[in-house]
């Protein structure tokens, strides 16, 4: 599938509000995703799991190797439920990684940033809030599974970025129990 091809089906989704199932380069899985937004580089969905829509996601479209529109009984459910309904789009300017996480930056909550590809050299997955925005690096303060704030910020060349996710049960509720941010965030 080519990558025009690819966008063909995404924005048809996006005006349409309906399901895109989006095969990645790096994944033997497929996901769903109610795309929201779009431009040459970049996507973001809302991302969809029987029959939730739990969080939102961005991700490259130099990733995804395949798309198809899913119309089928899920969307109807979904539909009837009223998700479409209750689905508001973030204000995210998808013009570059850095744009993005300065919109992100701004919404001051936890996120995911996951480098996907088996190449990286940076962490494939950190689960924090964004400390700090560059050119070409995110600096993250990660939280471990125990909830601990790491001292240091996490530098993350935008390179190894594969997606980023915000919103979703997992982030948020994580984000609940968790101990104040460290004394030092913002100031290194």
């Amino acid at each position: 599938m080519t990558k025009q091809q690819i966008r063909e089906v995404f924005r048809a989704c996006m005006e349409q509000k309906m399901l895109c199932r989006t095969f990645m380069k790096y994944d033997d899985f497929y996901r769903y995703y109610v795309p929201l937004g779009m431009n040459e580089r970049f996507f973001l969905g809302a991302e969809e799991d029987d029959f939730l829509l739990d969080g939102f996601c961005i991700r490259l479209f130099r990733d995804v190797k395949k798309a198809e529109i899913k119309n089928d009984i899920c969307l109807d459910i979904i539909k009837k439920e009223g998700l479409l309904d209750l689905l508001v789009t973030p204000e995210i300017d998808l013009s570059s990684w850095q744009t993005i996480f300065s919109s992100l930056s701004g919404i001051g909550r936890n996120i995911i940033v996951e480098g996907e590809r088996a190449d990286h050299t940076a962490p494939q997955f950190a689960i924090g809030r964004i400390e700090r925005v560059t050119a070409k690096h995110l600096y993250l303060r990660h939280f471990d599974g125990d909830g601990v704030w790491q001292e240091e910020p996490y530098e993350i060349p935008y390179s190894e970025i594969t997606s980023v996710t915000f919103g979703s049960r997992y982030v948020e509720v994580f984000s609940k129990y968790l101990p104040p941010l460290p004394e030092n965030f913002g100031r290194i």
